[in-house]
């Protein structure tokens, strides 16, 4: 079975959250499963927490929408999500709306090698990333900060 061009099926998800005011965060299309699995995540526009309605609403439009362009031949599962443990924080918002939050920050250190912390996030400004390590407030510049990824609590 050939695989199905992602680039349609990435303009139609971004259309169609477009119109319910969300934004899409990535498409992924699983064509190695039985059925395949066309795997969307998506956050709201204004940067609120997506929950399991949101979901539903963009799942039921989406899937309409697939179903008229028959862009996937075949079976497939439609999977919506959530950005949630274990994403990257790329954007302005990211940091934002994950104020508070665990993050495990990998960085360069000062022989060239890499190093992670782990702390609660405080921000992110236009020079430094800014994390609670155990009560310590410590500025890591941006330009070592090579990841910043959601984590679990410690222990």
């Amino acid at each position: 079975m050939a695989h199905p061009p992602l680039e349609p099926i990435e303009a139609l998800a971004s259309a169609t959250a477009q119109s319910l005011g969300f934004l899409v965060e990535s498409v992924v299309l699983h064509s190695h499963r039985a059925p395949q699995a066309l795997i969307v995540a998506v956050r709201k526009g204004d940067g609120s927490d997506v929950n399991l309605d949101d979901c539903a609403s963009f799942s039921q439009a989406f899937g309409e929408a697939l179903e008229t362009g028959e862009l996937i031949t075949g079976a497939y599962v439609l999977e919506i999500t959530s950005p949630g443990l274990g994403d990257v924080l790329q954007q302005d918002r990211d940091f934002r709306s994950f104020r508070g939050f665990p993050v495990c920050v990998r960085q360069r250190d000062a022989k060239g090698g890499e190093i992670q912390r782990e702390g609660t996030l405080l921000g992110r400004d236009a020079d430094a990333v800014e994390l609670n390590l155990r009560g310590r407030i410590q500025r890591i510049p941006r330009s070592d900060v090579l990841e910043v990824r959601l984590s679990s609590p410690s222990a």
